[in-house]
C-alpha cells in the first residue's frame, strides 16, 4: 500500500495551500512589505508639509492685507484732486423748474425719450446728458434702429440740443422749449 493512497484527497490541497501562505508571509516580511515604520515617516513628512503650506498661506495673506493698505493709501493720496471737481448739476434747480425730482444724467429728462428709448442708447455707451449732446441726429436714428421697427416713429431732431441743455443747467429754458414741443420732434 501505498503512502498518498493513505491520505484523503481534501487533505492535500490543504497542506499546500498553507505552505503557499507560510511561505507569501515570510517573502514579504524579508521584502520590507508592511513596514509599519515607513507609514510613520510618511504620515509625519506630509504632516511638516501640511504646516509649512499653513505657514505660507499665513504669510500670504499677511501680504495681501499690507499691499491693500498701501494701495488704499496711494488711491487716497492720488485721488483727492479728483474729489475737488465739482459737478455742474444742480438737482434743486432742477426740481424747481421741473417740479419733481430729476436725476443727473436721466436722459428721461429729454421730451421724446422714454425709459425703453434710455436702455437703447445705453446699449451704445450714451449715458449722460453729454454724451448725448454729441451726439448727432443720424446716431440717434441708428440707435433707435436697433430698437426695432417699434421705434421708427421716433424723430430725434431736437434731443442733442435738449440734453445739451440739459447738461448746462439750464432748466427753464429746457422747460420753455419742452411745452412748445410736441413728443420732441
Amino acid at each position: 500500500m501505498n503512502f498518498l493512497e493513505t491520505i484523503p484527497c481534501w487533505l492535500i490541497p490543504l497542506l499546500v495551500g498553507l505552505i503557499s501562505a507560510i511561505l507569501g508571509y515570510l517573502l514579504g516580511r524579508l521584502s520590507g512589505g508592511g513596514n509599519d515604520d515607513d507609514c510613520e515617516d510618511r504620515l509625519a513628512k506630509l504632516r511638516a508639509d501640511l504646516d509649512a503650506c499653513k505657514s505660507k498661506r499665513m504669510s500670504l495673506e499677511g501680504d495681501l492685507k499690507s499691499t491693500k493698505a498701501s494701495l488704499a493709501s496711494s488711491l487716497t493720496a492720488t485721488s483727492a484732486p479728483a474729489a475737488v471737481a465739482v459737478s455742474s448739476f444742480d438737482a434743486a434747480a432742477a426740481k424747481a423748474a421741473f417740479g419733481k425730482r430729476i436725476k443727473e444724467d436721466d436722459l428721461t429728462v429729454v421730451e421724446g425719450i422714454g425709459p425703453k428709448i434710455q436702455g437703447l442708447f445705453h446699449n451704445h455707451d450714451v449715458k449722460t446728458w453729454k454724451a448725448l449732446s454729441e451726439c448727432s441726429i443720424e446716431k440717434c436714428q441708428d440707435v433707435l434702429k436697433s430698437g426695432g421697427d417699434r421705434f421708427k416713429m421716433h424723430k430725434p431732431n431736437t434731443w442733442p440740443k435738449q440734453a445739451k441743455m440739459a447738461h448746462e443747467g439750464k432748466w427753464s429754458e429746457l422747460l420753455k422749449w419742452q411745452d412748445e414741443l410736441d413728443g420732441g420732434k
